[in-house]
């Protein structure tokens, strides 16, 4: 319990961190950080399920991350970068890409296909929603760090709202197949805490409105759990208790980011289109 409060504490002071930092650190930790839970997950699917390009997906993952970044910062002008270099490195991604075609028809393997379909899905399911919390910082233009910190406070309250309430009052199994542990009641508590939070962000920073930012917790909360159960059911299928060990106590990197895979996508979305 104390290494993992240890651990906890200091994932915390990281993450924030990365985030007050300014956006160069900011866009150099989550492009580090991304590669790494990619190598995680490959790591994972080699042992069990299929032999994916480890290198070939990460030299993707790392141009699909890096040319999204630099479209975002040019977009913003918060780069001196102009658009014909960042487009010829996403003009580059279709031939990287092959990369992961070509190298299988040099492995002995009897299915290829298999080995492709996990390497490409490496990349959706891990580097593009972290490309979409690396974006969401520039929804309004210049660098702001209050919509990734209050991203990541939101999705903690809504963790922590959801594992005290179900802990104490939770009764009606959520998705029993998938999570055995999550119930409706945490459910229900994470948003309520996680929408509680929102109203006290929306009383110090006015970039939205507070019925925006209970908006985006409600989002976070529930595409937070689903990511969430969506991590439990890929690794059931491999049959994996954590996806790794480089947090005590915590798990592997896929456990500590599960909620942001498919809510950041989510709340980019709400802020371009609705909120901003």
């Amino acid at each position: 319990m104390k290494t993992r409060a240890i651990t906890g504490i200091l994932f915390v002071i990281v993450m924030v961190g990365s985030v007050l930092l300014g956006q160069y650190i900011f866009g150099a930790f989550y492009l580090v950080l991304s590669a790494f839970t990619l190598y995680e997950f490959y790591k994972l699917v080699s042992e069990k399920t299929a032999k994916p390009d480890v290198g070939a997906g990460i030299i993707n993952g790392v141009m699909v991350f890096a040319g999204f970044a630099l479209l975002t910062l040019s977009n913003n002008m918060a780069l001196l970068i102009d658009y014909k270099t960042t487009h010829a490195l996403l003009f580059l991604l279709p031939v990287s890409a092959s990369m992961i075609f070509i190298r299988q028809l040099f492995t002995r393997s009897l299915m290829p296909f298999n080995n492709i379909a996990y390497t490409c899905l490496g990349v959706l399911l891990v580097i593009a929603p972290f490309t979409f919390f690396f974006a969401m910082a520039y929804t309004q233009g210049a660098y702001n760090f209050h919509f990734p910190l209050a991203f990541l406070i939101l999705l903690w309250g809504n963790d922590t709202g959801a594992y005290l309430v179900g802990r104490s009052f939770g009764k009606t199994k959520l998705f029993e197949r998938h999570s055995p542990k999550k119930t409706w009641e945490g459910f229900i508590g994470g948003i309520i805490i996680s929408a509680g939070i929102a109203l006290i962000i929306g009383h110090f920073w006015g970039e939205l409105k507070w019925n925006q930012w209970v908006s985006i917790a409600i989002l976070i909360s529930c595409f937070g759990t689903l990511g969430d159960l969506v991590e439990s059911m890929f690794k059931r299928s491999i049959n994996v208790k954590d996806s790794g060990g480089i947090l005590p106590g915590h798990g592997g990197l896929l456990d500590r980011f599960d909620g942001l895979l498919i809510a950041a996508p989510v709340v980019y979305t709400y802020l371009y289109f609705i909120a901003t």
